[in-house]
């Protein structure tokens, strides 16, 4: 008997209400019913299922390593800085271990304690660089537009909350053709602020109109891990940018994947 039909037995006018067989609608009776009815409907949804349909409303993305593999033009760009000041150029891994807190931070490591003076010029110099030769070899690593795609036609928010310049990041994703997934994109010179810092988490989810109990940041770093501590919600890692699984693990990541395929199954239960 479904409930629709069980409330129309109490009103149906061919039974008088009389009828013993009949029990009398009252509030607790309707209460009862109702909490019988839903209760047998929930067990009809997995708890899996309850927490991917109701968990996240937002979704914050890093982007170095994360959505993207922007690695060889950030690699060919502290080569041409560091050959400019007449310095050894990094290796592919001496650059993989210098991202993620920032251009400043970045180009510090790739000049070591010794040239720390040469920091301010240096990051001129590469941004000059880097303004025309952002696009060399970028590309978005596999599963990210899907998944993006398939956010947004659930009606989940997605924006990135990068350490990368703010501009040259918004350039990056327009030129990818994903911009318009996003409904925004924050990077450094955008606010005073960047990851970890708990101000910077808090601007982005203030323009988003979102809230931390229901948001999640997807990164590659423990700068991601440590940000979302900071500002009040879990952080999933992939195993594509910077830091190995590991690593991830022993900074305290909510959750740590090879990719972002896998990741987006696990958490999401999205197929990509």
């Amino acid at each position: 008997m479904t409930l629709i039909t069980s409330i129309g037995l109490f009103y149906s006018p061919s039974l008088s209400c009389s009828d013993t067989r009949i029990p009398r609608l009252t509030p607790l009776t309707l209460l009862h019913l109702l909490r019988s009815y839903t209760s047998y409907a929930l067990t009809l949804l997995t708890p899996l299922t309850l927490y991917f349909v109701s968990r996240f409303q937002t979704v914050l993305f890093d982007l170095d390593g994360t959505l993207l593999d922007h690695f060889a033009a950030i690699h060919l760009a502290h080569c041409h800085t560091t050959r400019h000041f007449g310095l050894r150029e990094p290796t592919f891994e001496d650059v993989r271990r210098a991202i993620g807190g920032g251009l400043e931070v970045a180009i510090e490591r790739v000049f070591g304690e010794a040239n720390r003076a040469l920091v301010p010029d240096a990051v001129k110099v590469y941004r000059e660089f880097w303004a025309t030769n952002m696009l060399h070899g970028v590309a978005l690593l596999p599963g990210c537009e899907t998944l993006l795609r398939k956010l947004k036609s659930q009606g989940i928010t997605c924006g990135v909350l990068t350490n990368k310049h703010g501009p040259s990041a918004r350039s990056v994703l327009e030129h990818l053709k994903v911009n318009m997934l996003l409904s925004g994109i924050f990077g450094a010179l955008d606010t005073p602020w960047l990851k970890p810092e708990r101000e910077f988490a808090k601007y982005a989810l203030d323009e988003l109109h979102a809230s931390a109990q229901t948001t999640c940041l997807i990164g590659d770093s423990p700068y991601d891990i440590e940000a979302a501590r900071n500002a009040g919600f879990p952080c999933f890692c992939v195993c594509t940018g910077t830091h190995s699984h590991e690593e991830l693990v022993a900074a305290g990541a909510d959750g740590v994947y090879p990719d972002m395929p896998a990741l987006a199954k696990a958490v999401f239960n999205i197929e990509t």
